[in-house]
């Protein structure tokens, strides 16, 4: 009898332990919501990849080039606020592949400052 409470027991902690292994494999997978600069890559990076004018975004100092959005999906690009004019914040979900940042997920962030209400009365 005691021989297979013990032998339940350790199939029980044996198969909880691997259910926790796959959670946190699924986890480490998984991209995160992170803030990032974002600009053209040609104009405010210096990125010389490509020709034109492409989206893309710095990561810890690294710049990559996006994919899953367009520049002119935002905006303006040469607007004084636009992506070849200045360098903006975005809240990205994605994932780096082949040096491209991979977006699933990109909203352009309020410029900071910015007053929306300015120059009018409600």
């Amino acid at each position: 009898m005691k021989n297979i409470f013990l032998t339940v027991s350790l199939f029980v902690c044996i198969a909880m332990n691997a259910q926790d292994s796959s959670v946190s494999e699924q986890a480490k997978h998984k991209p995160k919501t992170q803030i990032v600069e974002a600009s053209c890559g040609q104009c405010q990076f210096g990125m010389k990849d490509k020709k034109g004018c492409d989206l893309a975004v710095r990561i810890d100092g690294k710049s990559y080039f996006v994919e899953g959005t367009k520049l002119d999906s935002h905006g303006d690009a040469h607007a004084a606020d636009g992506f070849c004019s200045t360098i903006r914040k975005a809240e990205v979900v994605g994932e780096i592949k082949d040096n491209k940042f991979i977006a699933s997920s990109f909203k352009l962030l309020p410029v900071e400052g910015h007053d929306d209400h300015k120059g009018h009365k409600h």
